[in-house]
């Protein structure tokens, strides 16, 4: 089975690296040399060049010297494992077992943009990894293979991105073979059950003090590391904030967003329903006890 992987990011590169540690017969990749989009980009390349794999970078994955370029590998199948731009209908044809895609969200649930951010931030306790053959709709083909994965409390963005790749691998590892032999089921998804998770822009990382503390907390570790943090506005500057915890705080006479402690390398604020202890940031000089934020 003739394999043609595209992808640009951490999970891309370790589902590679997996495709190439079970022997799989990668004819090519297509990746990118840097991405401005993907804070969690990786460079395809090095595996590339270590086991003389066909390597392209690429911008537009839809023009007509790309499409050329992979229909000369003549692939029975393409891997597309973190990718963020359209796939169109002539690719999507291209390879007679179609396109295998990825997407960490319960499908149907949950398709759309951002699956690991918005799940710690609306503060799921529970998701699937998907892997599913692509359509022109979004995220919307038959399901291959689907495993459930916990969200804890405790767990921010690293770990359930951690958590979701190693889950993925073992995926890749048990239908790989049967997609080889034949020996696989397309499960079709019932598309009543679904709903899109629309593309996030900048403003929705902001924290306003005026939220739960529990809603600070989810929106935190939704933008921890790997990604680009939460944020907020203090002294005209946006201050990038990577970790709170909540702390009980019972005087509601206290206005929302006032620094309650000021101590060290972390402040207390109030929030709507009590008080976060911020403890991660990228504060120059800590706010005063008293301002506001």
């Amino acid at each position: 089975m003739r394999i043609l992987f595209i992808g640009t990011v951490q999970f891309s590169l370790k589902a590679l690296e997996k495709l190439i540690f079970i022997d799989s017969d990668i004819v090519g990749v297509c990746t990118k040399g840097k991405s401005v989009f993907n804070s969690d980009f990786a460079d395809l390349v090095p595996p590339c060049i270590l086991n003389n794999i066909p390597y392209k970078l690429i911008d537009d994955i839809n023009s007509k010297e790309n499409i050329d370029w992979i229909s000369s590998l003549k692939p029975d199948i393409i891997f597309c494992f973190g990718w963020s731009s359209l796939i169109k209908k002539e690719l999507l044809h291209l390879a007679p077992m179609g396109i295998i895609g990825y997407h960490p969200t319960k499908l149907p649930l949950n398709r759309g943009r951002h699956p690991l951010i918005w799940a710690l931030a609306l503060g799921l306790e529970s998701s699937a990894s998907t892997f599913f053959f692509m359509k022109e709709g979004a995220d919307d083909g038959d399901i291959l293979s689907q495993k459930d994965f916990d969200i804890l409390d405790s767990d921010d963005a690293q770990n359930i991105y951690t958590k979701v790749v190693n889950l993925a691998i073992s995926q890749i590892e048990e239908f790989v073979p049967k997609l080889k032999n034949g020996n696989y089921k397309r499960i079709k998804q019932d598309h009543s059950k679904a709903n899109i998770w629309r593309k996030r822009g900048k403003e929705d990382g902001k924290v306003d003090f005026r939220m739960t503390s529990k809603s600070i907390y989810n929106l935190t570790r939704a933008l921890s590391k790997p990604y680009v943090g939460a944020h907020l506005v203090y002294d005209n500057k946006d201050i990038i904030i990577w970790k709170v915890e909540i702390v009980n705080y019972n005087h509601s006479n206290i206005e929302s967003g006032k620094v309650l402690e000021s101590n060290d390398n972390f402040l207390v604020v109030k929030t709507y329903d009590g008080a976060v202890k911020i403890i991660g940031h990228e504060f120059d000089s800590l706010p005063d006890v008293g301002e506001y934020l």
